[in-house]
């Protein structure tokens, strides 16, 4: 019988403990789209959020697809309710005609989470 209310105990316990998860919460749109830009600029932005989680949020690693794609993160834990922001900076050098770039955060949350970036480049001498 004890054995019985400790797996029903672990089990209450164990459920309370999912629901507290960290959260990305973005303060905009968490897609950036530039109207045009000259090849070999660099295009920069921030996507700023919160974390509207009940756990510390810690960005463990990005994905993106080319190395002309460069993102700044966290290095330390983002506490529940706190602000802070993802830079990311795109570099158009050798790049042409419509772009457009996904990043996908490594976070200990729920969801994966994707920004991104499109934009229109414009050759040299056109």
């Amino acid at each position: 019988m004890k054995l019985y209310f400790a797996i029903i105990f672990i089990a209450i316990h164990s459920a309370l403990g999912f629901g507290q998860e960290a959260e990305f919460l973005f303060k905009g749109k968490t897609t950036i789209k530039w109207d045009k830009a000259a090849e070999g600029e660099k295009l920069e932005h921030y996507f700023v959020f919160e974390n509207s989680g009940k756990q510390p949020l810690i960005i463990q690693d990005t994905k993106v697809a080319c190395t002309c794609t460069k993102v700044e993160f966290p290095k330390g834990p983002v506490a529940p309710g706190q602000l802070d922001s993802i830079h990311v900076i795109f570099d158009t050098k050798e790049k042409y005609y419509h772009q457009d770039r996904v990043i996908e955060l490594v976070a200990n949350t729920r969801k994966t989470e994707k920004l991104r970036m499109t934009v229109y480049v414009i050759p040299k001498g056109e």
